[in-house]
């Protein structure tokens, strides 16, 4: 079984997450969303939130599953026995960042291969910075998420309608 693992800390998953998922989920026969505890970010939904939130995201794929972890992505795939792991990428400006990443990644395991997705076009913009900074400003964000992702962006920021 060829098990991959799309890590990120998903705050929040987004439509452009979920297209780079569909595409792993058709060519690995299982895919892990590994939600990071650790990160050098300051996030706005706390680990359990955006795992949930994942995992209300997901549940149409039934080769996907959505664990936390913590510490390096290379010992959570060691601890997986995954053999992958799943990239995104949008831009051209993503690609430097995402090469260094796998550099290292292959650095610490040799046997780990990372495998590049580009979202669809349609949702090749979307980033979860710009989908929390519109929200935060009461616009609309349903397009660029799924309902359960955008009723929680509502709810914390206050929004009517939110539940």
């Amino acid at each position: 079984m060829k098990t991959a693992i799309y890590a990120g800390t998903f705050d929040p998953i987004t439509n452009g997450h979920l297209s780079v998922l569909n595409s792993a989920a058709r060519l690995f026969d299982k895919v892990i969303v590994g939600v990071a505890a650790d990160n050098n970010k300051k996030t706005l939904f706390t680990l359990e939130e955006r795992t949930k939130l994942a995992e209300a995201s997901t549940g149409h794929l039934s080769n996907v599953v959505v664990q936390e972890f913590s510490g390096l992505l290379v010992d959570f795939a060691k601890e997986q026995n995954a053999s992958a792991l799943v990239r995104g990428l949008r831009v051209v400006s993503d690609f430097e960042y995402e090469m260094q990443m796998a550099m290292f990644n292959k650095d610490l395991n040799g046997e780990l291969e990372t495998v590049f997705f580009i979202a669809d076009a349609e949702h090749s913009f979307i980033s979860s910075s710009q989908v929390r900074n519109i929200a935060s400003l009461g616009g609309s964000i349903d397009k660029y998420v799924s309902q359960p992702v955008a009723d929680a962006l509502k709810a914390k920021y206050g929004q009517k309608n939110a539940e």
